[in-house]
């Protein structure tokens, strides 16, 4: 049974750094295109950032382009979120996901992605 946990989610204020966690299990955690994603409240979730198999292509959404940037480790099973110079608009709830193994391409869309963690909330203060 595939799981994804995210953690480091907290409350911060603008201008400071958070690290995310995603622990997989469940699942040959290299073969998987893998991904973060952000839902506010009254918004539809969202792309943040994603990361292909062996990290050599990375993804991210304008919002946070030059201020969020993803990682993994593969012999670890963890995938990593540095979010820097954080701003309230930041403030959500984030998933980490994982797609299907056939998937090589790092899909923006939430359809994209077969497995997802329970999410972590951050909150930004200005």
């Amino acid at each position: 049974q595939v799981q994804l946990v995210e953690s480091g989610g907290g409350s911060e204020q603008a201008g400071k750094s958070l690290t995310l966690s995603c622990a997989a299990s469940g699942l040959t955690f290299s073969l998987y295109v893998l991904a973060w994603f952000r839902q506010a409240p009254g918004k539809e979730r969202e792309f943040v950032a994603g990361i292909s198999w062996s990290s050599g292509s990375t993804s991210y959404a304008g919002s946070v382009m030059g201020r969020f940037s993803i990682s993994r480790d593969n012999a670890k099973n963890t995938m990593y979120l540095q979010m820097n110079s954080l701003k309230p608009e930041d403030t959500a709830v984030y998933y980490c996901a994982a797609s299907e193994p056939w998937i090589s391409y790092i899909g923006v869309d939430s359809g994209n992605y077969a497995y997802w963690g329970q999410g972590t909330q951050v909150t930004v203060s200005s």
